[in-house]
């Protein structure tokens, strides 16, 4: 029963346990405890092994029973570890990939805002600073930003009309 045990043993204490529940039953529980450190403190990996039979029922099958068990810790202790190792791998790529793609859009956002100025086919710092004069239209009507806007249908309320103010104009 203790060779059983050993691979489990190496990693964390477990408690054993041996109870009288019946002139003739035993039950039988082996509870692996918390790591104080470590981590491979999850709740599955405490869970414990609950046997209940006879001493022969037990002498012939608890051996059996703490084979699995074990092997079924050992199995999903390797398990957790590689899939945390997999998610802190995935989590520092994406890490690292947002901060390739905020230095790119940040040296983006340089080019753009730097003045071309020598390139054929633009125009000069001069004439980029020259106010240009925008033809008025025939339309005298304007909005408030005083830029010509074209005519409603008299039947489209305007924004005093929606709220029920019709002497109100923006």
């Amino acid at each position: 029963m203790f060779q059983e045990l050993m691979p489990l043993l190496a990693r964390r204490v477990v408690m054993l346990t041996a109870s009288r529940i019946d002139p003739d039953l035993i039950c039988v529980n082996i509870i692996p405890q918390r790591l104080k450190s470590g981590n491979e403190n999850n709740e599955v990996l405490t869970t414990p092994l609950s046997l209940t039979g006879t001493p022969r029922e037990l002498d012939e099958e608890l051996p059996k029973q703490l084979v699995e068990f074990v092997r079924s810790h050992l199995e999903l202790s390797s398990t957790l570890k590689s899939a945390k190792e997999e998610m802190e791998a995935a989590a520092k790529a994406a890490r690292e990939a947002s901060r390739k793609s905020t230095a790119t859009k940040a040296r983006a956002s340089t080019k753009e805002s730097a003045p071309a100025t020598g390139n054929p086919g633009t125009a000069s710092n001069e004439e980029a600073l020259e106010p240009k004069s925008i033809p008025a239209s025939d339309d005298t009507s304007k909005d408030a930003a005083g830029a010509g806007t074209s005519s409603f249908p008299s039947d489209v309320p305007t924004s005093g009309d929606l709220f029920g103010h019709p002497g109100v104009e923006h």
